[in-house]
């Protein structure tokens, strides 16, 4: 399971990892040390997909404590595999900022899905970037930076569960949580080959999670194949008192002999010759499988419309609706132009939206007598990051061609990878079907996989264009100060001086030597003053090694409201720490000590 610096960073099975260290073959230990030996390789190329993860050391405490419970002979069927989770579902000891840092809370307990796998022998590695407040299909929307495919850094991630998906690509864990109220856990598995279950609404407890649409979500999970799927979902899975929304278990079969298909004359690729050959070859796949009868899509599209173009636009609106009346502008511009226009429905506008719902679901109700699952394109294209801000509502709006109806209709769904671009993004199919039909639906995954016969990912995109890294120095890294060697010995160019936004609080930590500062992100602090240089992508990832504790790099807001690295602190950095927030900076406070 080595993983030498610089090579291709495969993918883990988390099947694999369980077996190995519940048989002994490798400790729990041995899994957390080369997880942080990824993460600190994969820091390099993108570390914007994740906006908080837990501290290396507290990862060998809990793999040690894993290791120990096998010791003490308990089979645990996630014993010592990493994961991750969307940043909009709750971690005990880390953040939840749905992407907003005016948002943050520290949860006292983690969400039941959390919770469930990891004391099934799970170990979180931290939480991952997103669409803020999971509202977006391609990972654009967020002030922590813009997660890009891992196949071709150029692309969109795909949303809103963008971190989480490149985590999984990139093989930094086995597996990791998203969520999915209009497509959140099916567009980023599709374009970077991956399996995105979502499950049936309520079968998943969504206890913990920040809701988007709370009558709608869904957690999810990214893996690399479907057993993956089948392991995560059997312990995830299950009734939840405390969630209002879940419901008792049930598998409810599906026999394969007719699937649906969009009729050719309603399939919409968006100019992407690509996607609708791949779309064409895997149909041709399934028809070896089962009687393909194309149907109209027209009802589906129109419930489909009802989430964005309806009165469903208001239940996203509920979710956020203190902070949109007390910090509108803390809200990302797009997002707050997708949910302003939901202050503005009527309650009669809602019910004759449920009443056009409940027509839409009988219709599609009846489409289970004569088929038995669908089987759609995930999306009909992908696009550039460059592209997605140019145009962010048109372009994520057609992301969501084939997949905003599924939740609104009750059903369950997979993605699964149908095969490459020429650009080396991922195209996938979703195969959807009643509400209960998961199990059915994975088992019609693993057929379709077995006929299809799909080639393995491309190597992933280590370099791409991002090839510097602007860094953010606020104490002894500055010009003049004892560490700055350590830029200029890496040749780090200077890029200016400038303050950070007015959310910060700034300490001098205690019997540190050389004197060094603590930056921490506080509602109530003030602008700090920092320099920031830039740096080639490998002269970062060795800056990054040499950061001692109780420092870490993490992301810093600047004074326009642009995000760079720079120096955070973990809580044990404050204890006997001097605020100093008070002086502005670092020079002003060494300038008083002399």
């Amino acid at each position: 399971m080595n993983t030498p610096a610089g090579s291709q960073l495969n993918r883990r099975s988390a099947a694999a990892i369980a077996d190995a260290v519940n048989a002994g073959r490798i400790s729990a230990v041995a899994v957390a040390e080369e997880t942080i030996a990824r993460l600190a390789l994969y820091d390099a190329v993108q570390p914007q997909i994740w906006i908080s993860r837990v501290a290396p050391d507290a990862l060998i405490e809990a793999a040690r404590a894993v290791d120990a419970r096998v010791a003490a002979g308990e089979a645990l069927p996630l014993a010592g595999v990493p994961f991750a989770v969307k940043d909009n579902i709750d971690v005990r000891g880390l953040d939840t900022t749905a992407a907003c840092p005016a948002f943050t809370y520290r949860p006292e307990v983690s969400a039941t899905v959390v919770e469930r796998l990891i004391d099934a022998g799970a170990i979180c590695v931290g939480k991952t970037n997103l669409d803020q407040f999971a509202t977006g299909l391609n990972g654009t929307r967020s002030p922590y930076g813009s997660p890009r495919n891992a196949y071709n850094l150029s692309y969109v991630s795909g949303g809103s569960s963008s971190g989480s998906s490149v985590a999984v690509a990139a093989g930094l864990v086995a597996f990791a949580l998203g969520t999915d109220t209009a497509g959140s856990g099916r567009v980023p598995a599709a374009f970077q080959h991956l399996i995105g279950f979502k499950p049936s609404k309520g079968r998943w407890s969504n206890s913990g999670l920040v809701p988007a649409c709370r009558t709608l979500d869904c957690i999810t999970a990214f893996t690399s194949d479907t057993a993956d799927a089948r392991l995560i979902d059997s312990i995830a899975a299950g009734f939840d008192a405390v969630d209002p929304y879940s419901k008792p278990l049930a598998d409810r079969p599906v026999e394969r002999k007719r699937i649906g298909v969009p009729r050719r004359d309603q399939r919409a690729f968006f100019g992407d010759a690509q996607s609708e050959y791949l779309y064409d070859r895997a149909l041709d796949r399934l028809s070896t499988l089962a009687e393909l009868v194309e149907i109209d899509y027209a009802p589906l599209q129109e419930a489909a419309q009802l989430l964005y173009g309806g009165p469903w636009v208001a239940e996203r609106t509920a979710a956020i609706a203190d902070l949109l009346a007390d910090h509108p502008h803390a809200i990302d511009p797009t997002v707050r132009e997708v949910v302003e226009p939901g202050l503005e429905i009527s309650a009669v506008d809602l019910f004759n939206g449920i009443y056009r719902l409940a027509e839409l679901k009988r219709h599609a109700d009846t489409l289970w007598e004569s088929i038995d699952l669908l089987a759609f394109p995930t999306t009909g294209t992908t696009y550039r990051v460059a592209e997605l801000k140019a145009a962010p509502i048109a372009l994520n709006s057609a992301l969501g061609f084939y997949t905003n109806f599924v939740n609104l209709l009750d059903m369950a769904a997979v993605a699964v990878p149908a095969g490459t671009r020429e650009n080396a993004t991922g195209f996938g199919i979703t195969l959807i079907g009643p509400a209960d039909s998961d199990v059915a639906l994975l088992d019609a995954a693993d057929a379709y996989i077995s006929a299809a016969d799909i080639p393995s990912p491309p190597p992933l995109d280590l370099e791409g264009k991002m090839e510097t890294v602007k860094l953010a120095v606020v104490g002894a890294h500055l010009k003049d100060m004892p560490l700055h060697w350590q830029l200029t010995s890496r040749d780090a160019k200077f890029v200016g001086a400038f303050e950070t936004a007015p959310n910060y609080r700034l300490y001098a930590i205690a019997n540190s030597v050389p004197p060094k500062p603590a930056l921490v992100h506080s509602d109530e602090g003030g602008s700090i003053a920092l320099e920031v240089y830039e740096l080639g992508i490998a002269e970062f990832g060795s800056f990054v090694v040499e950061v001692p504790a109780p420092l870490a790099i993490g992301t810093v807001t600047l004074a326009d409201g642009s995000s760079v690295k720079g120096f955070v602190a973990e809580p044990r950095a404050m204890t006997g720490a001097e605020d100093i927030t008070a002086l502005g900076g670092w020079r002003a406070y060494i300038a008083q000590r002399a």
